[in-house]
């Protein structure tokens, strides 16, 4: 478990990377207009003894600053991983919350140069071309976190029989909750728990295929939320096999947390299964919302 009093921040906006102690300072840094430059928030444990003497015989010790980033090479500031700009609450039981494993930070695709001032202003020294020569390189190559990367999914499965007539259905949500999509597929002839894993697939695919990189899940299927959780073992070979299909596109994504809700909060996506079992196995349906 790493120790959270030796964490610290770092700030990718446009061109410009700052350092931080902590991340209400990396909040403060967001823009408030759309000509802002994308920002991405990174979290690491432990300054990294050789970036601490190479800043301190430059006269910096435990300061706010910032550099260009093309002019940071190697690996300065050792593990970092990707951090939401909103501190993401803890919770328990039926919730998880999940990070990507870190990448390095270099080239964000823009090529626009950007600038901002942390707060407070004082508090931030720019270091010098010649100095930052002298810097090995780390940061992780991630697209920026912006607004529409982030979708809610929700899913549930309906099977006539149980096992009989099967189908799963998905609602895909922007981040204001608008309904960007309907998602239908026909599973055949199946239980229902199958079909609730077929309707996350299908709502996970969808969301990866539209380019989202923060996702939050909610189903009413107690079983599927705490096996993907991985709280609840597998014991069924084929929901084994479901189950592991759903960890490796959760993996996909740079955020992901799935929770259990009540049935009737799940009215939309139970809808869509109960139309989908009327769809041939493998046979799908995308209904655009609004």
């Amino acid at each position: 478990m790493e120790d959270e009093k030796d964490a610290f921040y770092i700030v990718r906006k446009g061109d410009i990377i700052g350092v931080y102690r902590s991340l209400s300072e990396c909040q403060g840094q967001a823009g408030s207009s759309v000509s802002h430059p994308a920002m991405s928030v990174y979290k690491g444990y432990g300054w990294p003894k050789g970036a601490e003497d190479l800043l301190s015989s430059f006269g910096i010790k435990n300061a706010l600053f910032s550099v260009n980033a093309s002019h940071v090479k190697d690996d300065a500031f050792g593990k970092l991983i990707p951090c939401p700009v909103q501190q993401p609450s803890s919770s328990q039981g039926e919730s998880l919350n999940k990070s990507s494993p870190s990448k390095r930070l270099q080239d964000m695709g823009s090529g626009e140069s950007g600038s901002f001032s942390p707060s407070p202003p004082q508090k931030q020294l720019k270091i010098e071309n010649d100095m930052l020569r002298r810097i090995p390189s780390s940061l992780l190559t991630r697209t920026p976190i912006r607004q529409n990367d982030s979708c809610t999914i929700e899913f549930d499965g309906a099977s006539k029989g149980n096992p009989g007539k099967a189908g799963a259905g998905a609602v895909l949500r922007a981040s204001d909750n608008s309904v960007l999509f309907y998602l239908r597929e026909g599973v055949g002839n199946a239980t229902n728990n199958v079909a609730e894993y077929r309707a996350l697939l299908l709502g996970l695919r969808s969301a990866l295929d539209k380019g989202f990189k923060n996702v939050h899940v909610l189903g009413d299927s107690m079983l599927v939320c705490m096996q993907v959780q991985g709280a609840w073992k597998t014991n069924h070979p084929k929901m084994a096999e479901l189950c592991k299909q759903a960890k490796e596109l959760m993996n996909s994504f740079k955020t992901f947390d799935i929770k259990h809700i009540a049935r009737e909060k799940n009215s939309e996506a139970d809808k869509q299964a109960n139309s989908a079992i009327f769809l041939a196995d493998g046979q799908t349906q995308v209904i655009s919302g609004g």
